[in-house]
């Protein structure tokens, strides 16, 4: 059984920077579609950034191109999301996800089979 377990949330500042962790454990093999998502207060859940184990492809969704990196490191079965340029807009729940897909990843969130419990960024002056 798959378990991830988020990490790194907190409160920051508008134009500051936040790293979260999602520690992977279990039968990460049957994965290859790892996805970070987020939902704010009153909203529903949006895809943030996706990358694709072997060939490392990512994704992102266009409110945080260029200020988002996602990344796995597989030595430590780790998915990172660096957040940059940090902005209020971006206040939310943050989850990390894992899916098989044989052809690409999407940010579909209905075909990520298993979830973290989340982790909170808050953004604000």
């Amino acid at each position: 059984q798959l378990q991830l377990v988020e990490s790194g949330g907190g409160s920051v500042q508008p134009g500051g920077s936040l790293r979260l962790s999602c520690a992977v454990s279990g039968h990460s093999a049957t994965r290859n579609c790892w996805g970070w998502f987020r939902q704010a207060p009153g909203k529903g859940r949006e895809g943030v950034a996706v990358i694709r184990s072997g060939t490392s492809s990512t994704s992102y969704a266009d409110s945080v191109k260029g200020r988002f990196t996602v990344s796995r490191d597989n030595a430590k079965n780790t998915v990172y999301l660096q957040m940059n340029s940090l902005e209020p807009e971006d206040t939310a729940m943050y989850y990390c996800a894992a899916a098989f897909d044989g052809r690409s990843c999407p940010m579909d969130q209905l075909i990520y089979r298993n979830w973290g419990q989340g982790t909170q960024v808050t953004v604000s002056s």
